[in-house]
């Protein structure tokens, strides 16, 4: 997150965005406090699988993107062992 370029805060309400628009996209209902939880972590998680393939998102905008994909990654991956 310090190499994004944002601090705790913003990764928090941008984190919580993140997984908010990926439970819509993802047709999931999880609560405020899982949104913020898979916003976050799935930015780290798409950050390092984009950084695999040479891609660089930074700043608020690219946390968001990042951040999006990582959940619906995330949500996903939920989905395969719930069943």
């Amino acid at each position: 997150m310090e190499d994004a370029g944002i601090g705790w805060i913003a990764a928090i309400i941008i984190g919580g965005i993140a997984g908010w628009l990926a439970e819509k996209f993802m047709k999931s209902d999880m609560g405020v406090f899982m949104n913020i939880i898979l916003g976050i972590v799935g930015a780290i998680i798409a950050n390092a699988i984009l950084g695999v393939f040479g891609v660089v998102l930074g700043g608020w905008i690219g946390y968001l993107i990042a951040g999006f994909i990582g959940a619906c990654i995330l949500i996903a991956v939920a989905r395969a062992f719930r069943r």
